[in-house]
């Protein structure tokens, strides 16, 4: 194979599936099922034989591919003014992403064929569809197709919570919808400015030419710029008080969609920070790191505080996703090497680690109707697998060493101790709200007093118990061994150290 035709293949092969689901009848429950399972293999397994590539020691770079896309003609008939390229290429970090995106997805895929209940081959259709999506941004070597594969995940995300979700579904939908469609607007006019001041999108020449001097793009102009990625991002992250929209997906959608939309979706900002934000714009990052510190500070302060006094569990996991991308930002704000690691194993461990609590949660909902606290006391004893995992996954999410959170936590919270240790103190009573919010959930579900029967309830079987497995799997695999992630990430820390002058 064509290693040029490798991401390409790797974007685009969920498309498949979207073609013979559109042939399939739409009474055909088994076979639409598993199409749109099975359509999720190709980029799952072309990603693992990408990070084998790696393993064998090989380059990444042999991936790269650029074609020619649009052109902007100038006032010459035969000499370009602009060039946008069709360019896909991957580093360590892109593959860690991408890695997490196929592996989610296919679980997340495994997950619809029991949480949904009515029109699959819809479901599926624009389930493949954000699949692409997510896939294409994490290779886009360029910003234009980057945006457009942003704008890809926008659509079928809007429609699959307005239409299989639940009771607020339309709200959460429409919620969903503004505030990133705000985000993308901001995002579109960095891109638009970029490419009418430096003639190019592509990532890599924008980091020349914005270090450039001799340009003259002034450090007021750069500063704006940076402001306005840090919104568009900041929205997807979220950065409070930037929030609001992400609670009701977190309670409303459907869990094979909250699974994505926590898991990956979420991470698109923490990735864009770090693309795009420290990697095209380092001065202006180093310049605003107090106070990206503060602001990480204050996401996990007060997603933690939140979390301590709801009801709902769903809506506990959900400013806990605040809280923890709070430690991401902690981790990028502190500029050396162990927080920018920390924040990205960060970004790669919570993706595991809310998508199995979610997958969890949606099993819970799905047999007993509800997800307060309150009425699932005494899980332990009616359905004791279940409650097993969820005190497992409870346990990584709060950093118990030998997890995943744990290695995240220590390494983002030591890299802002060595340049801001008094923000990083502040910040240290959100690790022990943390652990109070999550024991104080999960215990009173799983030993809690029982208010109600669980006789006849089914415990974690069958399929089920393989996403459970697989996530747990990774989970205990990056806390025991690290390296796993430490090092496809050495060549991205060293360009992003490079870039920030150490």
């Amino acid at each position: 194979m064509n290693l040029h035709a490798v991401l390409s293949l790797l974007v685009f092969s969920p498309l498949v599936g979207i073609i013979v689901l559109a042939i399939l009848p739409k009474s055909q429950e088994i076979a639409i099922k598993a199409v749109g399972f099975l359509a999720t293999l190709p980029p799952l397994a072309l990603s693992l034989a990408v990070y084998a590539h790696y393993l064998a020691g090989k380059s990444l770079s042999d991936f790269s591919v650029s074609v020619p896309w649009i052109q902007f003609r100038g006032l010459q008939p035969d000499e370009p003014a602009y060039a946008v390229n069709y360019e896909l290429a991957i580093s360590g970090f892109q593959l860690l992403l991408v890695v997490l995106t196929s592996v989610v997805s296919t679980l997340a895929a495994l997950g619809a064929c029991r949480f949904i209940k009515k029109e699959w081959k819809g479901y599926f259709m624009l389930f493949l569809l954000l699949v692409t999506g997510m896939l294409g941004l994490f290779t886009a070597e360029n910003m234009v197709l980057f945006f457009i594969f942003f704008e890809v995940t926008l659509i079928p995300t809007f429609f699959l919570i307005g239409k299989w979700g639940y009771f607020e579904k339309e709200k959460a939908a429409f919620s969903f919808l503004i505030y990133n469609g705000f985000g993308s607007a901001v995002l579109l006019i960095v891109i638009m400015i970029l490419l009418a001041k430096t003639g190019t999108t592509n990532i890599v020449m924008l980091k020349e030419i914005i270090a450039d001097p001799s340009v003259g793009l002034s450090a007021d102009f750069k500063l704006g710029l940076f402001i306005a990625l840090l919104i568009a991002f900041g929205v997807k992250l979220p950065i409070f008080p930037l929030h609001s929209w992400m609670l009701r997906v977190h309670v409303q959608a459907p869990p094979s969609v909250v699974m994505i939309h926590s898991g990956i979706l979420l991470k698109i900002g923490a990735y864009g920070l770090i693309r795009f934000g420290m990697g095209i714009f380092p001065d202006q990052f180093k310049q605003l790191a107090v106070l990206l510190a503060i602001l990480g500070v204050i996401n996990l302060l007060y997603g933690a505080f939140l979390a301590f006094i709801q009801t709902d569990f769903k809506m506990v996991l959900a400013y806990s996703s605040i809280s923890h991308m709070g430690i991401v930002l902690m981790g990028l704000a502190a500029m050396n090497e162990a927080g920018i690691q920390g924040a990205i194993f960060q970004v790669v461990s919570h993706g595991l680690i809310s998508a199995l609590l979610f997958f969890l949660v949606g099993v819970l909902y799905e047999r007993t109707e509800t997800s307060l606290i309150g009425n699932l006391g005494g899980l332990a004893k009616g359905m004791p697998l279940t409650a097993g995992f969820l005190l497992a996954a409870a346990m990584a999410s709060l950093g118990l060493p030998g997890m995943s959170g744990f290695v995240s936590e220590f390494m983002a919270f030591l890299g802002l101790f060595k340049v801001e240790p008094w923000i990083a103190a502040v910040g240290s009573i959100g690790i022990i709200m943390t652990a109070v919010y999550l024991l104080r959930a999960v215990l009173g579900m799983t030993f809690g007093k029982a208010f109600r029967d669980f006789d006849g309830v089914l415990d974690l079987r069958g399929l089920e118990l393989v996403p459970v497995l697989v996530l747990m799997l990774l989970i205990v695999l990056i806390g025991v061994y690290p390296s796993v992630l430490s090092s496809p990430l050495q060549a991205t820390l060293e360009t992003i150290m490079l870039g920030l002058g150490g």
